[in-house]
């Protein structure tokens, strides 16, 4: 399974962003998948995550969304409302193991390279 991010940029605070994430080696429909960042000296930290039932796990006080598309195998982070805070290299990954503890990053077993996405003030 292999994961592309893309999407990511330098927005100004309050604008919006879309990040993708294209899964090859697999079909998304049948995994957890799961948006991850990690700022400068901070550690990874779990953004959001969809099952592979559809439901979803979004923790950003509802300025982060998550959204798959099952025909393109292609998994979204839509991010509105963004922060300066919210400058970090995002991660898209898979959990094939259909895990329960989809906020913890090792119930994941492929990443994505990760996208920077740089919010100025």
């Amino acid at each position: 399974v292999q994961l592309q991010a893309s999407g990511g940029g330098l927005v100004q605070a309050g604008d919006s962003l879309r990040l993708s994430c294209v899964v090859s080696g697999g079909s998304i429909k049948n995994y957890n998948m799961g948006w991850f960042r990690q700022a400068p000296g901070k550690e990874r930290e779990f953004v959001v995550a969809i099952r592979w039932s559809g439901s979803r796990v979004e923790d950003v006080k509802g300025r982060f969304t998550i959204s798959r598309e099952n025909a393109k195998n292609t998994i979204y982070l839509q991010m509105n409302r963004l922060k300066p805070e919210d400058t970090a290299v995002y991660y898209c990954a898979a959990d094939v193991r259909r895990s329960v503890a989809v906020r913890s990053a090792g119930s994941y077993d492929y990443w994505g390279q990760g996208t920077l996405v740089t919010v100025s003030s």
